[in-house]
């Protein structure tokens, strides 16, 4: 009677297990159509270079992880040409004494978070082909505010994802340890300014801390995309940082604490909502979150950081919503909020809703779902 109940309970855990896999890929190249598919969408319908503004450079360090991941020349041109247009650059502005880095869209915000995620694409290009002028601008940006005394650079959850990994990259490059340094120094300020202890996530920035700012529901407000910034600022740090990194624990512990929470708050349907607490605050899916969670937990459970048991089965079902929701048959990824700051009641967030930094955060998920499959 035992062996017979052993024997059953085994084909149950066997179906079990069968079902919940039941949408990760059979094979990477399946998961290389897809990202071809994307891609090629997305370039053809865009063939002239833009800005190097943060809503296209994000969409760059997307595409760079697919010409790692698959060597595609035709993908690395494109990024080249976006780089050459741009002229290695971010802001332009060459007047030390005029550089901000509040908010600003002009020449004069070089140092401004969102005007360096381009700095990113830039130094990965160097690392398939070393030329000191590709990083030679991302170089004197990073390197003239180190040797501020200002912290206060990042004071939004955004500016984690579009210079923490900049920081990291140009580390690998030039040995300078002062690069892991002043990453700490700003990490920590933005930190201690949006980290919620309790809640085990980001708020956006100071505006939106609890009870100051609450939902209409009275809750605490924690914006998928937000949160999405920062989890995958964390993962490509650890990616890049050195195991022997004195602050190495102290941003392992947040980025596996945000992935118990994070994956406690995915919807029965796959994705993230907008507000992370608060599903009827903003309900429906949405994309760009939802993908850069994925590539973090994806990125996590590749790297022996997170524990397959527990996020395989978040991962699928965010798999199944990314490939059978968000990706529309041309190619065309959907459901991406639109540029902002926060959820939005009522805002429509439909299949016609793409963007540049969504399909970056895309392409990463792919490509470590590539990963994943290539080696299980």
């Amino acid at each position: 009677m035992r062996k017979i109940f052993r024997m059953t309970l085994a084909l149950v855990f066997c179906a079990a297990g069968t079902s919940a896999l039941a949408n990760i890929p059979d094979t990477s190249q399946g998961v290389i159509d897809i990202i071809n598919r994307v891609n090629n969408y997305w370039q053809d319908s865009h063939p002239l270079p833009g800005s190097a503004f943060w809503d296209n450079a994000v969409y760059h360090t997307g595409n760079m992880e697919v010409c790692f991941l698959t060597g595609n020349s035709d993908f690395l041109h494109y990024s080249e040409v976006w780089a050459e247009h741009n002229e290695w650059k971010g802001a332009k502005s060459n007047n030390k004494a005029e550089w901000k880095y509040s908010y600003g869209e002009s020449d004069k915000y070089v140092l401004f978070g969102d005007q360096q995620v381009c700095f990113q694409t830039y130094a990965d290009l160097y690392t398939l082909s070393p030329d000191p002028q590709k990083i030679a601008r991302a170089r004197e940006v990073m390197e003239y505010q180190m040797s501020t005394n200002k912290v206060d650079y990042w004071w939004w959850a955004d500016g984690l994802y579009m210079v923490m990994p900049v920081m990291t990259k140009l580390y690998k490059i030039t040995g300078n340890p002062l690069y892991l340094e002043k990453l700490y120094e700003y990490w920590k300020y933005a930190d201690d300014l949006m980290y919620d202890k309790k809640a085990g996530l980001y708020y956006r920035d100071g505006k939106y801390i609890y009870p100051k700012h609450r939902t209409i529901n009275g809750k605490k407000d924690f914006w998928a995309r937000g949160d999405g910034w920062v989890f995958a600022a964390l993962a490509k740090v650890l990616k890049d940082l050195p195991e022997a990194d004195q602050y190495r624990g102290k941003y392992l512990d947040r980025f596996r604490t945000m992935a118990k929470v994070v994956a406690d708050c995915q919807q029965s349907e796959g994705y993230w909502t907008r507000s992370l607490l608060d599903p009827k605050y903003a309900p429906g899916p949405e994309t760009s979150g939802t993908a850069f969670f994925t590539y973090g937990l994806l990125w996590g459970v590749n790297n022996g950081l997170l524990d397959k048991g527990t996020y395989l089965p978040v991962i699928e079902k965010s798999w199944k919503y990314l490939t059978t929701v968000a990706l529309q048959p041309d190619g065309r990824i959907g459901y991406v909020q639109p540029i902002g700051e926060k959820a939005i009641p009522g805002q429509v967030v439909d299949a016609d809703s793409t963007a540049s930094f969504g399909v970056g955060a895309f392409l990463l998920a792919a490509c470590e779902m590539a990963r994943y499959v290539s080696e299980n």
